[in-house]
């Protein structure tokens, strides 16, 4: 299974960098060099990239890949996803720290019980994280905070949330 590490914004300078905004806890190890990641493209398609090199420029990673030598290659990689293979994920330490692949999939229940659907998807805005959770058929977006979901239950399957009034409404 694969976990977004990251989305690539745009080609920068002449030598084929690219900016990419950063989408995990450890881009350290996850863009260090010799690292190896899967571009998903705008298209669908997916490609096979060797990072050659990352450093920090201006609030984002530049990265250069090997199979990326000039400018024009890299603009053909704008808005592409980078994946990485969950096996190669380190165990998280913090016991409120979750990736987002374990989340999906979860039971959605409220705090008495009852079952109001499923997690599809986090999602990262802005703003913070969402939960896009499959409520009867249509997508609800819940924050993903303490107060709103004050338990997550990997092992059990499940996340129980704890709604303001109207927010799971249609």
């Amino acid at each position: 299974m694969d976990v977004v590490v990251g989305r690539i914004a745009k080609a920068h300078g002449i030598r084929g960098e690219l900016a990419v905004d950063v989408r995990t806890d450890s881009p350290e190890e996850r863009f260090k060099a010799g690292a190896a990641v899967t571009a998903k493209l705008r298209d669908g398609s997916k490609r096979e990239l060797t990072i050659a090199a990352a450093r920090e420029h201006s609030g984002r990673l530049l990265v250069r890949f090997e199979q990326v030598p000039t400018r024009d290659v890299a603009e053909t990689l704008r808005g592409a996803l980078l994946l990485a293979d969950t096996a190669t994920l380190p165990p998280t330490s913090d016991p409120d720290e979750f990736y987002d692949h374990e989340l999906a999939g979860l039971r959605a229940e409220l705090t008495d019980g009852t079952i109001v659907g499923k997690v599809i998807e986090v999602v990262h805005s802005p703003g913070g994280e969402l939960l896009e959770l499959d409520v009867d058929g249509r997508s609800a977006l819940v924050p993903f905070v303490r107060a709103i979901v004050p338990t997550v239950d990997v092992a059990g399957g499940r996340v129980v949330l704890d709604p303001p009034e109207g927010l799971l409404d249609a």
